[in-house]
């Protein structure tokens, strides 16, 4: 692990030479980079970038719109915010623990303040390594939480996830393990930098949209089970259940199923192959002729996005439309693992779920709450909330601001 540090290092200084040799005008005005910073058990940081003001604002009133398709009421950012890349070590757990390093993103408002309520962000599913939260500059949906909550006081992180971010790793899609290992080992690394700092945590928030909602629900647990303290959490457009979520589009496919769930069904089949040991489990679900290129898809080549069918019937092999046998397969018995909502959840959850999301049903996006509230006299901690008639990417622009606002009731101990 020292050695593969020693070796980012490396990279880090001879990217930073080169940089400064090259002759392009663009380049030659780039800043240097920062120093990478060491602070305990491996972990590294850097800053990356200051945002400020009028970039954070710009971000809420034309970016989000832009890219959510909705007009949303942010809360105006009232600081600029200090952006740092983390970089820590990791075990992949179901490789036997094998270590990997993994990275990640801390935003800290550009205040004298030293005491700061924390949002951990989990990210949504992405089609480029870099499209996650430490290289902020790629990821939209990243840049309005830093803008939302960073911009209003509050810190910032957000994990990568293996095999994104810096990770060389293939990509660990939907293995609920490595998630939570992810995210539990960036918020141990954050807490790190954090005090290096001398910064303090006053409280803990966690959120996440799509994917990352599924993330955010599967980090709940285990820091439940650790006994760590979380004040509040909430999710948009969560698949809290992936086997409920599939077997909807394979059996009872709605008018407005989106033509990308193709990648859940992509990703998942070959992160399955590779993290969970199942030699041949994505072959055994793509047709001979979607194979290859779904392999490039998963392997970050280059492809042709128009030779993936969005139409599952030449996509997946037909005997996964029979629920019978999706059930009894493999690939079927681990997707019914990936579920992130039966324990007894102890802290304060909101589910947002939209009623028009082309990906996510209300059904799956209410399951925690509908699962709680079997138990006996109900389990009133979770609730889960309608959007209203909203796309996905419009289900998490509008939950945004209703997840600040409730964070800022419970910062205040409301």
């Amino acid at each position: 692990m020292k050695s593969c540090l020693r070796r980012a290092s490396l990279v880090l200084a001879a990217l930073s030479a080169i940089l400064s040799i090259l002759s392009s005008p663009a380049l030659a005005q780039a800043p240097a980079a920062a120093p990478v910073q060491a602070v305990a058990s491996g972990v590294r940081y850097q800053l990356i970038g200051r945002w400020d003001v009028d970039k954070l604002n710009t971000i809420l009133q034309k970016d989000t719109p832009a890219f959510s398709g909705v007009p949303v009421t942010y809360s105006p950012a009232r600081n600029a915010v200090l952006l740092y890349r983390i970089t820590y070590p990791s075990v992949i757990p179901e490789r036997g623990n094998q270590p990997i390093l993994a990275s990640g993103l801390l935003a800290l408002p550009d205040t004298p303040a030293k005491a700061f309520s924390l949002v951990s962000y989990q990210h949504g599913t992405v089609y480029e390594r870099q499209q996650v939260p430490s290289f902020p500059d790629q990821s939209p949906e990243t840049q309005l939480m830093i803008a939302q909550f960073a911009g209003q006081g509050y810190a910032l992180i957000g994990a990568d996830y293996f095999g994104m971010g810096i990770s060389t790793e293939p990509e660990g899609y939907m293995v609920k393990g490595s998630h939570q290992q992810a995210t539990y080992d960036m918020l141990l690394a954050a807490r790190s930098v954090l005090a290096s700092m001398g910064v303090r945590e006053e409280r803990l928030f966690l959120s996440g949209w799509s994917q990352g909602g599924f993330v955010t629900m599967a980090f709940l647990e285990k820091l439940e089970a650790a006994g760590i303290k979380v004040d509040a959490a909430t999710t948009a457009s969560a698949p809290l259940d992936v086997f409920a979520l599939l077997e909807g589009f394979l059996t009872f496919p709605r008018p407005n199923d989106a033509s990308w769930l193709n990648s859940i069904v992509i990703l998942s089949a070959f992160a399955f192959e590779n993290y969970y040991g199942v030699p041949g489990l994505a072959r055994s679900v793509l047709t001979d002729a979607s194979y290859p290129v779904a392999k490039k898809a998963y392997d970050r080549q280059p492809f042709n996005v128009s030779d993936i069918p969005t139409d599952l019937h030449k996509l997946m092999r037909p005997e996964y439309f029979d629920p019978q046998y999706f059930a009894r397969s493999a690939y079927g018995r681990l997707i019914a693992t990936t579920q992130a909502y039966r324990w007894v959840i102890r802290s304060d959850v909101r589910n947002y779920y939209g009623e028009t999301d082309e990906a996510i049903t209300p059904g799956v996006g209410r399951m925690a709450m509908t699962y709680a509230q079997a138990m006996g006299a109900g389990n009133a901690r979770v609730q889960a909330v309608s959007t209203g008639p909203t796309t996905h990417r419009g289900t998490f622009a509008t939950a945004v601001p209703a997840w600040k606002r409730w964070f800022d009731e419970k910062a205040a101990g409301q």
